[in-house]
């Protein structure tokens, strides 16, 4: 991560807004490094789709993929955090048709990407970011209530 990165990551934390940008279309998402196992935190846009947020692995139009992307290709299971809470997620990338549907959506809210595909051969991915459903921590059923 830059110290750019480093700077816009704190000023979200702190409940600020980072220079340049929109807090309400602001995504942290932390991933595991596929060959150090550590926790990585990368600030992205926020894509809230109507059946999920998504992420762009664009790379601000490198002609390689980010290392998040590889890095949720490891391991999906991430979580992120935006302007009004934070979860856990499953990262599913998108396939072709899902991704064509997505891009279009997309490029409406975001039209800048258009010029990212422009200037790479790649692909660029599109990850849907499903929530991990809510685990309650109960151990046993709750007990039987007696009717008499």
């Amino acid at each position: 991560m830059t110290q750019d990165d480093d700077d816009v990551v704190t000023a979200f934390r702190e409940g600020r807004t980072p220079p340049g940008m929109h807090r309400d279309r602001l995504l942290l998402l932390t991933t595991t490094g596929r060959m150090s196992g550590r926790r990585h935190t990368t600030p992205m846009m926020r894509l809230a789709l109507p059946d999920a947020d998504h992420v762009v692995a664009s790379g601000n139009a490198s002609p390689h993929h980010p290392g998040w992307y590889l890095d949720v290709l490891h391991d999906p299971d991430v979580h992120v955090e935006f302007a009004n809470g934070e979860y856990d997620a499953v990262a599913h990338v998108l396939g072709a048709d899902e991704r064509d549907n997505a891009w279009n959506f997309i490029l409406q809210c975001a039209p800048f990407f258009a010029d990212h595909q422009r200037h790479v051969e790649r692909v660029i991915p599109i990850i849907r970011l499903e929530r991990t459903p809510l685990v309650l921590p109960f151990s046993d059923p709750l007990p039987a209530v007696s009717r008499r």
